[in-house]
């Protein structure tokens, strides 16, 4: 009784959307600003939680709930998702009371082994896993949208380009991707720009499928992909006109940041650009605990200030920043639909707790950037001051 009564109490403070509540012992009840005849979702306990447990870590033990099917939903777990983000601010008081000092320093800590048992998990579950509900660029981070009708093969294409004209490229120059994923930004750089790229990964998923890419496109003398850390890399004295990163910094980890512009530092000829593309939260905090034990294990996301703050320590000169965090929403948008098609394909290379475990993730990826303060920047800064560059922002979105 007293756990119901509880749960009643957080429904009732829930603004913005109209549901029904059907609780373990079977009683049903309906919350909502309008008690309307049609709601945006339902809510079923299928038993009832320990709900002191719930107190502890919220995000964690709902995430294992529902992925237990302890907790099933009717309607879109977008919706849920969105209501959830956008009622934070009212249980404001409560969360400031949860207690993640031990898994904030394990965060703080991660070695280089954990760091890439990390990627690893998160990357390869296998390329058919995600070839399922990427589009055919198989470009994992965040997209590029002229508008919201693009669908998500133009909006990573206009990514890759928006990047690349960011870095000024010419030809023969030599450039260097670190997290370079399955190969698409390599590819274009060279189909566009005549440069040649090196492209590192700690994935053998993503070696093994950048690989296969570069192959088809007969680009091997243009191209390498290797298995590498940047900071094995920096050490061998290798060095590049041009340095991008996207979608891969969150890997780093928060005491490792000043390690990666070291890296970047000793890599880097003088005058060079370098862009890093990263997902950012506006304070510094834990990530989710939820997604660091179930997606992203030992992931960090900074803040922006942290970021920009390592800057100077290389004599990094900032010459952009750009923050296209509702951009990730939309393109998370069109991964969680694609992923609702081909659900019975991954139940049956997976299981029932997989499908659900990735169905939480990518709507909650919709919902975070959408209404949340996580977002995405990108930032262009050089070694030393380039005076090359043009005068204004107009050749980073001239056709």
């Amino acid at each position: 009784m007293i756990q119901k009564k509880l749960l009643q109490m957080v429904f009732n403070r829930i603004e913005g959307g109209n549901f029904e509540v059907t609780y373990w012992d079977g009683d049903t009840a309906n919350y909502g600003d309008d008690l309307k005849e049609d709601k945006d979702f339902k809510i079923i306990f299928n038993k009832k939680l320990d709900l002191n447990e719930i107190r502890k870590k919220p995000q964690l033990k709902l995430g294992e709930a529902y992925m237990r099917g302890d907790i099933d939903i009717e309607g879109s777990l977008k919706e849920i998702m969105k209501i959830g983000a956008q009622n934070l601010s009212n249980f404001k008081e409560e969360l400031k009371g949860y207690k993640y000092s031990k898994f904030w320093q394990r965060q703080q800590e991660a070695s280089f082994e954990e760091q890439e048992k990390g990627v690893q998990d998160h990357y390869d579950i296998g390329n058919d896993f995600f070839e399922l509900w990427q589009d055919e660029t198989m470009t994992y981070s965040c997209g590029y949208f002229n508008s919201r009708d693009d669908d998500l093969k133009e909006a990573q294409v206009q990514k890759i380009d928006h990047v690349l004209k960011k870095l000024n490229l010419k030809p023969g120059e030599k450039v260097l991707d670190i997290g370079c994923g399955w190969g698409s930004l390599a590819i274009r750089a060279v189909e566009k720009y005549n440069v040649d790229v090196l492209g590192i990964t700690l994935s053998e998923e993503q070696v093994e499928g950048a690989r296969e890419k570069v192959s088809n496109k007969d680009l091997q003398n243009k191209i390498e992909i290797r298995k590498q850390d940047f900071r094995d890399l920096a050490e061998k004295e290798a060095t590049f006109d041009k340095i991008v990163s996207v979608g891969m910094f969150e890997h780093v980890g928060k005491e490792h940041i000043p390690e990666y512009f070291d890296a970047i530092d000793e890599m880097l000829n003088k005058g060079g650009l370098s862009l890093l593309h990263s997902i950012t939260h506006l304070e510094e905090q834990p990530s989710n605990p939820w997604l660091e034990k179930y997606i992203f294990p030992w992931g960090y996301i900074p803040s922006l200030r942290e970021i920009v703050w390592e800057l100077p320590k290389n004599r990094f000169h900032l010459l952009d920043v750009e923050d296209i965090g509702f951009h990730y929403s939309l393109t998370a948008e069109h991964w969680y639909d694609n992923y609702e098609e081909v659900t019975d394909q991954v139940r049956e290379m997976f299981d029932e707790k997989f499908v659900r475990m990735w169905r939480l993730f990518l709507a909650g990826v919709v919902a975070t950037f959408r209404y949340a303060d996580t977002s995405v920047h990108q930032l262009l800064f050089s070694k030393g001051k380039n005076i090359e560059l043009p005068l204004t922002r107009d050749y980073m979105y001239n056709k």
